[in-house]
């Protein structure tokens, strides 16, 4: 099903995701507009890997509804959810790579799962997405342990966009890398976005993120969206979490090398 401009991609409502006794999602909504990266935030233990997780189906819930390309993925039978899976790509947080198969397979992987190819044809496209986040045939072959943890992630997005998706999913995309490397990462991530016309959902905690790449913001706190809104949104909450996090000391040291940036 295709979606409107003005219909979300994806629609969380009312999802309750609870382990034992404890609800770590409670009663929790949102969406995600068409063409935005929204950013997810929050705190350690927060909840938003198991938010994650439950959207791809890999988490079972309690109750509430998830809703993918106006489809509810609780009716849908296993052809639709099938064909719905291949509209969206993942990336892990760091990077989930098989540490058996060459960055060549890794990438091919989805294809294999999912397309019916000539081989010569699969590795012509893993080779296309390698060049679109900046790799190129010489790191094919290598392994994942070959590799360093901005060329993991750039291997990891790869994957994800095997099957040209119209959603991504990031957990983490920055985690683990220095400052100068997640930099980079953002950008590319930005570049894709505009490139592809993608929508992304970003799992973060990377103020740098928050501030440069992402349109919307959605703070998880308690079990449920606290605040949402651009930047400014954040700076101006009072909410006890949003306020530490985004006016607590890091925050204030960003903003300040922002304003001293020249433009």
């Amino acid at each position: 099903m295709a979606v409107s401009k003005n219909e979300p991609v994806l629609s969380v409502r009312d999802l309750v995701v609870a382990f034992r006794e404890r609800n770590v999602l409670d009663h929790l909504s949102m969406d995600v507009r068409p063409g935005e990266i929204l950013g997810l935030v929050g705190g350690s233990g927060s909840g938003k890997s198991v938010l994650l997780r439950t959207i791809l189906g890999l988490l079972p819930k309690r109750s509430g509804t998830i809703e993918v390309f106006g489809e509810d993925l609780d009716r849908v039978d296993d052809e639709t959810k099938r064909k719905l899976q291949r509209r969206w790509g993942v990336l892990f947080q760091n990077g989930a790579l098989y540490s058996s198969l060459t960055v060549m397979q890794n990438v091919q992987f989805p294809m294999r799962e999912f397309l019916r190819l000539p081989e010569h044809l699969l590795d012509e496209i893993a080779a296309t997405k390698l060049a679109m986040v900046g790799l190129s045939r010489r790191d094919a072959n290598k392994l994942p342990s070959e590799l360093s943890g901005g060329m993991t992630k750039r291997v990891a997005m790869a994957r994800a966009l095997a099957l040209d998706p119209e959603v991504v999913f990031l957990d983490e995309p920055t985690s683990g890398l220095d400052p100068i490397s997640a930099g980079d990462f953002d950008t590319l991530i930005r570049t894709l976005q505009q490139t592809l016309g993608l929508t992304v959902f970003m799992i973060t905690h990377d103020l740098n993120s928050l501030h440069t790449v992402c349109d919307r913001i959605s703070v998880l706190a308690d079990g449920k969206i606290v605040a949402d809104g651009p930047i400014s949104t954040m700076l101006a909450s009072e909410h006890p979490w949003v306020k530490s996090y985004f006016r607590g000391q890091r925050g204030q040291l960003l903003e300040r090398s922002r304003q001293q940036t020249p433009a």
